[in-house]
């Protein structure tokens, strides 16, 4: 696991997104007992996938997020809004736009891709 900063350190999550130029980047950024912090600065599609065994918290900080699910209506996330995405939930993660986004969920959490 990528950890960029240790414990202690002021973290400004804005001076990170800004030195991000690729159309996808995540990466963890700090994690805090079993768990850890990512973030995610991306424009277009991610893959239909699930985590088995940890849920997944979403808070987005720049752009607009969205969260296609397989069982129910897209979400969109708009800065200072999140939502939890339970163990086991296929989704899939788009921007139309240049979206900064933090992500919590377990250091040894699985990603199961879905066709």
């Amino acid at each position: 696991m990528e950890t960029s900063h240790s414990k202690r350190e002021v973290v400004n999550l804005d001076q990170i997104s800004q030195n991000i130029q690729e159309q996808y980047r995540n990466f963890v950024i700090n994690d805090v007992n079993e768990s850890c912090l990512r973030i995610a600065v991306f424009t277009g599609d991610y893959k239909w996938h699930y985590h088995s065994k940890s849920d997944e918290l979403f808070i987005v900080l720049e752009g607009e997020l969205l969260i296609d699910f397989k069982d129910r209506e897209t979400v969109s996330l708009k800065p200072h809004e999140m939502i939890t995405i339970p163990a086991g939930v296929i989704h899939r993660t788009r921007a139309n736009v240049r979206t900064v986004n933090l992500c919590f969920e377990h250091m040894d959490a699985d990603t199961v891709d879905v066709e």
